[in-house]
């Protein structure tokens, strides 16, 4: 079952991102709009587009989070890999997203004082070129 509906999941994605389903939702808003006058912008007319497009908005909304969690989930395995195999980098890391939020915010602010501890040493570093003659 999570195969048929990842391919239709991705199949689905790959449409509705296209111009050509932008271009045809597009007409479908031209036609219902010049449709107006005819059916006397009644309640009814108006119901169609309302109902349209809040049932395909709430399909489409599983389908794209099915996507976008596999791509998360494609870009951590990678990220991990990358981890794993470079020389000096911190294993802790890999599987980050699956810390307690407390572990992440320690990351954080350890992550942040490297970062001004950097920028710290490249500006002394930029003022020892810049006084040197």
């Amino acid at each position: 079952m999570k195969g048929i509906f990842h391919k239709i999941a991705h199949r689905t994605s790959i449409i509705v991102g296209s111009p050509v389903a932008f271009i045809l939702a597009l007409l479908v808003v031209l036609a219902w709009a010049v449709a107006g006058p005819y059916f006397g912008y009644s309640d009814t007319w108006q119901l169609v587009i309302n109902t349209g497009t809040t049932v395909l908005t709430f399909l489409i909304i599983f389908l794209v989070q099915n996507t976008q969690n596999r791509d998360a989930q494609a870009m951590n395995l990678k990220l991990d890999e990358l981890i794993r195999a470079m020389k000096g980098a911190r294993n802790q890391l890999l599987d980050l997203e699956d810390l307690s939020d407390e572990k992440m915010e320690e990351l954080q602010i350890q992550f942040q004082k490297l970062r001004e501890k950097s920028e710290l040493m490249r500006k002394k570093k930029e003022e020892k070129t810049s006084v040197a003659p």
